[in-house]
């Protein structure tokens, strides 16, 4: 993987504390003027859902506030919280120490992948030794399960519990960590909270769209030749990181996966005039998410390719909610049926069926994130699903003719 260094946080990689310090200086004080500021910022969650940072933090009230950074980074097709945590672990961790004193947390976590926290911890222990900054962050492994980056799985690995999500009608800004007020940001979302205690609301601003300001990062993968984490401004043209930054022969590229495994597929008559933007996406059901783009070569089958994750998702489940235990691995195995040419007559009704039974009514959104990338796959390969139900495929033709 390669990174670029177009703008803003990935242009400043610095492991080392004292040229990250060189380079951004001192750790802005945190208090009620920085969540002022990534309010007026337009800030918006790196880690998939979107909801403001701003408000996030302005909605922690109540005593003893814990705060957490989430760099679990469950999705397989996500790789930019890790390139951020080994290139810029300063950035982020100035961002929790700013986060955290903003919402007067007394506790501060960070959760990573196992092969991350060692690392991490030195970072920490650097940053004491130089009396950096006051906060004490206590490092957590995190489980590497798709689901265990969810926020009530986060919670529960900090609490010693299975990182697995949990029900909950309290939102956890109002009960979290052991019953206390708890502010969960994405670990990218940490580095912009950094770099706009620093530099302010209108240079951070002055990237991105009026509704979308600020940078993103991209995790490019599939068929292309320049894969890898970029950062790019939020609104930029989908074909422009694929086809520009990506090298992909847009021409020879039957799809799109934009937001990961519980993304959505757009197929390539669809691309052209789309933007990186949740306004741009939102027309036709899609998300930019946590920054993954994965293009799907022409001669690659995108109903096997969404079969394969279907059945990885049906297993990554928590088990502990009927949808999750029934209706995922019946909904991977009907869909297996469709891509693997053992289609019945009902097969797609059946997809359709379990679809519709295991939407909204898991314990967490896990469902509902499987069930958006099969109906996406279902539209965009719109053509291959009739072939399929007669035992073709267009994909291996084209394959079998290279």
């Amino acid at each position: 993987m390669t990174t670029s260094s177009l703008t803003h946080i990935l242009s400043g990689a610095a492991f080392d504390l004292d040229r990250h310090a060189h380079m951004f200086g001192p750790v802005p004080a945190g208090d009620d003027s920085v969540i002022a500021a990534v309010s007026r910022s337009g800030l918006a969650g790196r880690g998939g859902a979107g909801f403001s940072a701003g408000a996030k933090m302005a909605a922690i009230t109540g005593r003893r506030p814990v705060m957490i950074a989430n760099g679990s980074e469950g999705e397989p097709l996500s790789s930019k919280d890790a390139v951020l945590l080994s290139d810029s672990p300063h950035l982020v961790l100035d961002g929790l120490s700013i986060a955290a004193a903003a919402v007067r947390a007394t506790d501060a976590f960070l959760v990573v992948p196992a092969s991350h926290a060692e690392r991490l911890r030195n970072a920490i222990a650097e940053r004491r030794h130089s009396r950096w900054d006051r906060t004490d962050v206590h490092v957590v492994a995190s489980a590497g399960r798709f689901v265990s980056g969810e926020k009530t799985a986060l919670i529960a690995a900090v609490e010693g519990k299975p990182p697995i999500p949990r029900s909950s009608l309290t939102s956890s800004s109002k009960s979290g960590v052991k019953g206390r007020p708890t502010l969960v940001h994405n670990v990218e979302t940490l580095a912009h909270v950094a770099t706009i205690a620093r530099f302010g609301v209108d240079w951070f601003r002055a990237s991105g769209t009026a509704s979308e300001p600020g940078t993103m990062l991209v995790t490019l993968s599939g068929a292309v030749h320049n894969p890898g984490v970029v950062e790019v401004p939020i609104g930029s043209r989908l074909e422009w990181v694929v086809g520009d930054i990506g090298r992909a022969d847009i021409d020879h590229t039957r799809a799109v996966l934009v937001g990961g495994y519980h993304g959505t597929w757009i197929n390539r008559a669809d691309l052209a005039g789309r933007r990186l933007s949740k306004e741009s996406l939102a027309a036709i059901g899609a998300s930019p998410g946590a920054g993954v783009v994965h293009a799907l070569a022409v001669d690659t089958c995108g109903l096997r390719a969404t079969a394969d994750i279907v059945d990885y998702l049906a297993r990554e489940s928590a088990g502990q909610c009927g949808p999750c235990l029934n209706g995922l691995p019946r909904l991977a195995s009907v869909f297996g049926d469709l891509a693997y040419h053992r289609p019945g007559e009902q097969t797609l009704n059946e997809i359709r069926r379990y679809a519709g039974l295991v939407d909204g009514r898991g314990a967490c959104h896990h469902p509902d994130g499987t069930v958006r990338l099969v109906r996406s796959a279902l539209t965009a390969f719109a053509d291959d699903v009739r072939l399929h139900s007669t035992g073709h495929c267009e994909a291996r033709a084209l394959w079998g003719n290279r």
